[in-house]
């Protein structure tokens, strides 16, 4: 494998750099590259194709912009709702693609995801270039945002959880003595001065005990309840750590329902 070859994963592409023929490390920076849809290659049109060829293709498939190339390449332009509006309001005649291109917006794969943003949100979308100088993919301000949604979800989700779970011990009215109990024996001299003073794994110890289980008067089954909270803890250890390659579906559908489950049943029994 050639060095900084791109590597094609099922849901993203990871960007790493072969040391000597033994080892290898993953690049720490999150590039564009690693975005799917910097991954597929474009839909385009050539510059003598008809405007109306143009307007029917970004209307079947819902895109804003299309690529104008000969060659995979060269791009000569794009084509946008933008650049057709701005010709037609004038009274221009349009009949072929060359007659409203605008000057492409073209980043590389290895181009750095917040350096790129700007770019972006500036043009609506930037051109990318793999590692052979093909135009390899089309990342629009829609694919940035449902990139940012997959990448702070997973957060967002396991700090509501974290709340709900210390709303949940606060129902105890567990001393600070009882926390602490709960804590690391190492960490003797460690102080404790409320639930928010616990490690997610505390939680557990605490819930795992069945006298202070049975003070927080839920009639769900301690166990499976256990359970479920343990393996929302290994999520988040793969989370809280920065994983490269993130979390898998399942996982992140493990993090919604549990959410769901505590905001939507729980947490109305704990407001009675």
């Amino acid at each position: 494998m050639p060095d900084d070859a791109i590597v094609v994963m099922p849901d993203r592409v990871r960007i790493e750099e072969v040391v000597g023929s033994a080892s290898s490390a993953v690049d720490p920076t999150y590039r564009i590259g690693r975005l799917r849809s910097a991954n597929v290659v474009p839909t385009s049109v050539t510059p003598n194709q008809t405007v109306t060829e143009a307007i029917t293709i970004m209307l079947t498939n819902d895109f804003s912009q299309l690529p104008v190339m000969v060659v995979e390449r060269e791009v000569k332009g794009v084509i946008s709702w933008g650049s057709i509006g701005s010709r037609l309001v004038l009274g221009l005649k349009l009949n072929e693609v060359r007659e409203c291109m605008e000057p492409p917006h073209i980043i590389t794969y290895d181009t750095s995801l917040f350096e790129a943003i700007t770019e972006i949100v500036n043009h609506e979308y930037v051109l990318v270039r793999d590692g052979i100088n093909k135009v390899s993919g089309i990342v629009t301000t829609s694919d940035l945002s449902r990139e940012f949604r997959q990448l702070t979800e997973p957060f967002m989700l396991l700090g509501e959880i974290e709340n709900h779970v210390r709303s949940l011990i606060q129902r105890g009215s567990f001393t600070n003595k009882e926390l602490h109990d709960c804590c690391d024996p190492n960490e003797t001299e460690r102080l404790i001065d409320g639930v928010f003073d616990l490690t997610f794994g505390e939680y557990l110890r605490l819930l795992e005990k069945r006298d202070f289980w049975s003070r927080l008067n839920l009639s769900i089954d301690r166990t499976i309840f256990i359970d479920k909270l343990d393996k929302i803890r290994d999520i988040r250890n793969a989370v809280m750590h920065f994983d490269p390659d993130g979390i898998t579906d399942p996982e992140l559908d493990t993090l919604r329902k549990f959410a769901g489950f505590l905001q939507k049943k729980l947490q109305p029994i704990l407001c009675q």
